[in-house]
Parts: C-alpha cells; sequence; structure tokens
C-alpha cells in the first residue's frame, strides 16, 4: 500500500516536472516570436519612415516647380493674372457673404 502511493506521488512529481518543463518550451516560444514581431515592427518603421521621406522630398519639388510656374506666368502677362485673381476674389467675397 506504502509503496502504491510512493509511486502516485512519483508520478505526480513527474506530471508536475513535464508540465513545468512543457511551460518553460511554451515561454521560451513565446518569447522568440515576441522577438520576432519586434524585429518586423522596427523593419516596417524604417520602411514608413524612408517612404515619408521620399514623398515629402518630392512634394517638396513639386511645390518649387509650381510655385516658379506661377512667379513666370505674373512675369509673362501681369494683367491676367491680376484679372483671374480679382474674378476669384470677388467669388470668394459673394460666397463669403452668404
Amino acid at each position: 500500500m506504502v509503496e502504491k502511493k510512493l509511486q502516485a506521488v512519483q508520478k505526480v512529481a513527474e506530471n508536475e516536472a513535464d508540465t513545468d518543463s512543457r511551460v518553460a518550451d511554451a515561454r521560451a516560444e513565446v518569447d522568440a516570436q515576441l522577438a520576432e514581431l519586434r524585429a518586423e515592427i522596427a523593419r516596417l518603421t524604417e520602411a514608413v519612415s524612408a517612404i515619408g521621406t521620399g514623398t515629402k522630398a518630392v512634394v517638396h519639388s513639386e511645390a518649387e516647380l509650381l510655385a516658379e510656374r506661377v512667379r513666370e506666368r505674373v512675369r509673362t502677362e501681369p494683367l491676367s493674372t491680376l484679372a483671374v485673381v480679382a474674378g476669384a476674389s470677388f467669388l470668394f467675397g459673394l460666397l463669403s457673404r452668404r
């Protein structure tokens, strides 16, 4: 009877050790997955930053080009430019009164 109880206690101890081992393995696997996710997030952050920097450069150059075109148009056709600005201001004034 005592031997049966000792065997039962040994089986429980073995099961607990096995469970602890599985928990440690699962924890190590989760930690490895978290490290991979952190690395992937860092790569994605760098990619988004690079895209933003490239987009900013393109927008900046397009804005400079548009501003230069407007300046050139004002130099070559000052009266027509003045008429367009006056017409747009008049329409804006009419719309803002309502």
